[in-house]
């Protein structure tokens, strides 16, 4: 039977008080309840974070497996340019794979969740990939802009070996006219507040629920966990009561501590229930958005083999405080900030290198020599080793999963950087190899030669007159 085989989430490192809100915004009249919310670094986004999360998933595994990825977002950086194949690349996957991208709604992600179990029920693929990410960007002191938070959720979806079984669906489909963002708009737009909790949340989340459990004679005390968004604090625990189901069955919906992730949201809540889930527990799962989708699965005694996951528990404990709000504004190009004369310097990338050299640049490809097994990045034809020189013997050689220590490293108050000073330095890696990297997630003061360090996928820049958003990888401390 299919289901879930692996799991995994990132959560960014740093998190805004509510307060730091209030007193930037409390003008305006508005007043947002207590609580943080989770804010992508200046260099993260939807497709960043998507890597997080599925490097997450994947740890243990054999990537080599992965025979598809579907990426659920409402904020993609790209319209035309498929933005699951850059995560499948960036993320080192096979190119025989399927990739599809699922947009324009919060319940994207228990769509994209829902077809990629169908597709392996139907045998087509057997271990598919589902990532569901966002970083919305909200007006400053509107409501959203305390409600959503930054963050992403993956799950390994197959036919063997799965932790938790897939048992049923149901879903509803509905034109509701709640929030909206056209083609070309940075902003969302939304309807009143009491229109969108009475008549979209409260409803749907009731009907797909009722739905599911008519559909398969179930009782809602049958599950261990009940998972749905909590954008209504009192509306949701109301909506669990008409259900008939018990608080302590409901999982946290991380709204304080997190935000709304949107269409991350329920599939982040599914990775934390497993977390804790124990096997013959059932957990069922819904989501909101122009209708929902509603699931459960049952877990399996494989559950206990699940281990060395970051998750959502260890996202959560591995944070920083982000105190300012003009900083906040800088990093969503929300407010203009004057990087100086270096900052002023155009980026044009040339698209057919890149295409060329994407292994190196997008996955972190380099090579690793057959003769003696010394790996080096980028990929030479010369062996690196003064003792073999070795002349195209060489195999691909992945340094994205490798940790290193800092060998050396700098401190850059002149170059351009909206969070100065930019910090890069050598990293030897483990097993051998070094290469420059940008540092990310740090503060200079924290630096320190051999610090323990790790690779992550970064947006190294936007050029907004060609539309091109650059992606690499860069070092950054071991977020524990």
């Amino acid at each position: 039977m299919v289901g879930i085989k692996s799991y995994g989430a990132y959560i960014p490192r740093y998190r805004m008080n509510h307060n730091t809100l209030f007193m930037a915004v409390a003008f305006l009249g508005s007043f947002p309840a207590p609580g943080e919310n989770a804010v992508a670094n200046h260099d993260e986004d939807a497709l960043t974070m998507a890597v997080a999360a599925g490097i997450d998933c994947l740890s243990g595994l054999k990537r080599e497996v992965v025979d598809g990825l579907y990426l659920a977002t409402t904020s993609q950086p790209y319209m035309v340019r498929q933005n699951s194949a850059l995560v499948a690349t960036a993320l080192d996957l096979p190119s025989d794979i399927r990739t599809a991208d699922f947009i324009g709604s919060a319940k994207s992600g228990t769509t994209a969740l829902l077809s990629a179990l169908d597709t392996a029920k139907g045998e087509t693929s057997s271990n598919i990939l589902v990532c569901a990410s966002d970083s919305r960007l909200s007006k400053p002191g509107s409501p959203q802009e305390s409600l959503y938070g930054d963050g992403a959720a993956s799950l390994l979806v197959g036919g063997d070996d799965v932790i938790a079984t897939f048992e049923g669906a149901y879903s509803v489909s509905y034109d509701f006219p709640d929030r909206w963002r056209a083609s070309g708009e940075k902003f969302e737009h939304a309807w009143e507040d009491r229109f969108i909790r009475d008549s979209g949340y409260s409803q749907f989340i009731t009907e797909t629920i009722s739905g599911l459990l008519k559909k398969y004679s179930l009782n809602i005390k049958d599950f261990a966990k009940i998972v749905y968004p909590g954008l209504y604090a009192r509306e949701h625990g109301a909506i669990a009561k008409r259900l008939g189901a018990d608080p302590g069955q409901l999982q946290d919906t991380l709204l304080s501590t997190v935000g709304d992730t949107g269409s991350a949201s329920p599939l982040m809540m599914l990775v934390a229930a497993l977390e804790d889930a124990r096997p013959g527990d059932k957990i069922l799962v819904a989501s909101f958005g122009n209708g929902g989708d509603a699931m459960f699965f049952q877990v399996t005694e494989k559950i206990k083999n699940v281990a060395n996951k970051r998750a959502v528990k260890k996202h959560l404990a591995s944070k920083k405080d982000l105190a300012s709000y003009e900083k906040y504004l800088a990093f969503r190009n929300l407010a203009p900030m004057d990087l100086g004369m270096r900052g002023e310097i155009s980026i044009k990338t040339p698209m057919s290198a890149l295409y060329r050299e994407r292994k190196v640049i997008l996955s972190l490809r380099g090579s690793k020599c057959k003769k003696c097994g010394t790996p080096q990045y980028p990929y030479q034809r010369v062996c690196v080793n003064p003792d073999c020189g070795a002349i195209d013997q060489m195999e691909d050689y992945r340094f994205s999963d490798k940790k290193g220590v800092v060998f050396t490293y700098t401190g850059d108050n002149l170059a351009a950087s909206i969070d100065p000073p930019s910090v890069y330095g050598l990293v030897d890696f483990d097993g051998g190899g070094r290469f420059w990297f940008d540092f990310a997630d740090c503060d200079l003061d924290s630096v320190k030669v051999g610090m323990p360090v790790e690779m992550t996928f970064r947006r190294r820049y936007v050029d907004e007159p060609s539309g091109v958003h650059g992606y690499s990888w860069k070092a950054a401390p071991i977020r524990a």
